[in-house]
């Protein structure tokens, strides 16, 4: 027999070891689908954790800037007419090595191929994919 104790808003339950002794009748709701990168309307989901916080960083507006021109982009090939937003993106990620270089550092200070992330076909079905090499780095 359980005895139960209210505290403001908190209630101690305690219970005995008859209590424990047959199985919980309570049931759970069914689990709802978890958010992705792109919802069922069409919009980016800026929260969605496989983004890494490349949203929100110090880059996370020209991320934005350039991903949300690539996911509404209608040129062709896809994401073709947004060469300016994902330079000016590459431009910031040159600013912050420490966060945007996945191998964890230069070693050649000559070196500026920063390894950007794989946003290629992030929401988009692979016949809908624009290559990577569509969008190249400056080399110097």
């Amino acid at each position: 027999m359980s005895l139960c104790k209210s505290f403001g808003k908190d209630k101690v339950i305690f219970a005995t070891k008859e209590d424990h002794s047959t199985p919980s009748t309570v049931e759970l709701p069914p689990p709802q689908p978890q958010p992705g990168l792109i919802s069922e309307a069409g919009e980016i989901n800026w929260g969605c954790p496989c983004l890494g916080g490349m949203a929100t960083g110090p880059c996370g507006v020209e991320f934005r800037d350039a991903f949300s021109c690539f996911h509404y982009s209608e040129a062709d090939p896809k994401g073709s007419d947004c060469y300016d937003a994902f330079k000016t993106m590459q431009d910031c990620f040159t600013k912050y090595p420490a966060v945007y270089n996945k191998s964890g550092g230069a070693d050649d200070p000559d070196d500026n191929d920063m390894d950007l992330p794989d946003i290629e076909g992030m929401g988009e079905t692979p016949e809908n994919s624009t290559p990577s090499n569509e969008v190249e780095k400056k080399e110097n």
